[in-house]
């Protein structure tokens, strides 16, 4: 078959056109929307575990970014892209995607170490101890009231009753604290709680910065912590965390701020 010079001139057209509409899934007005924003908006979705990659998704896909591209011409015919409350919400977005896009490829050129991970777990084990602590307090203003309390309690007033009086939120519950480490309280009172045996309540009023403690220990038990492997994606990400706020203090102090 022999071409005529005017279809061999369509036909060379024709090919050189393809790639080009082959890179749109669809045009709005004249406004192409390229198959790789639909590429980027499926490697999202499934990235997130939402969905497969499929026709059906795609075609979801092609059809939101059709109507996206429809409602901005609308929006940009009628000039709401030019409203200082507008354009204000506009650089916001733009700097917490400049901003993550930053942190991102900082915690990537900086990982968080296996090394990281058990010396910030093993810190957290030391300092949760080796033995929990269910107590009871009563709080009040006074020592003279702390006193008056211990007195009452010698003389066999229940301690569930008594605590009712109570300066904290714990008064509603008998004043229960539940069980915890030690070096969950401010140091007086933590070291007034691990001198008792469980049945046993202070002898005199402990003072703290927030008042007068009548302690009681019900009872002490082993600690119960989590094996790393079932929070060292927790640690990890309290480290990267805290390497993501040194890095922005760091910044800030070569910062010239006025």
């Amino acid at each position: 078959m022999i071409l005529k010079p005017a279809r061999l001139i369509l036909a060379l057209v024709a090919v050189a056109a393809a790639p080009a509409f082959a890179q749109n899934v669809a045009t709005v007005n004249g406004k192409a929307i390229p198959v790789s924003r639909v590429d980027q908006v499926v490697k999202q979705v499934v990235a997130q575990g939402k969905q497969a990659d499929s026709p059906q998704l795609r075609e979801a896909i092609k059809k939101d970014l059709i109507g996206r591209e429809v409602l901005i011409q609308e929006a940009d015919k009628q000039g709401y892209g030019t409203r200082p409350e507008v354009k204000a919400q506009l650089d916001n977005a733009r700097q917490s995607i400049i901003i993550n896009a930053l942190l991102a490829d900082y915690i990537k050129k900086n990982p968080v170490k296996d090394a990281e991970i058990k010396a910030e777990y093993d810190k957290f084990k030391a300092q949760a101890g080796d033995k929990e602590y269910h107590a009871r307090h009563i709080l009040v203003a006074t020592e003279a009231e702390a006193k008056d309390i211990i007195a009452k309690l010698k003389g066999g007033a229940k301690f569930e009753e008594l605590a009712k009086v109570s300066k904290d939120g714990s008064a509603a519950n008998g004043g229960d604290l539940d069980w915890a480490s030690p070096n969950s309280y401010v140091k007086p009172f933590a070291d007034a709680l691990v001198a008792l045996k469980p049945g046993q309540v202070t002898q005199t009023p402990v003072q703290s910065q927030f008042g007068f403690h009548v302690i009681k220990l019900e009872e002490t038990r082993p600690t119960k912590l989590p094996s790393l492997e079932e929070v060292k994606g927790q640690v990890a990400e309290s480290i990267q965390q805290k390497k993501l706020a040194a890095y922005r203090d760091e910044l800030m102090k070569k910062a010239k701020v006025q």
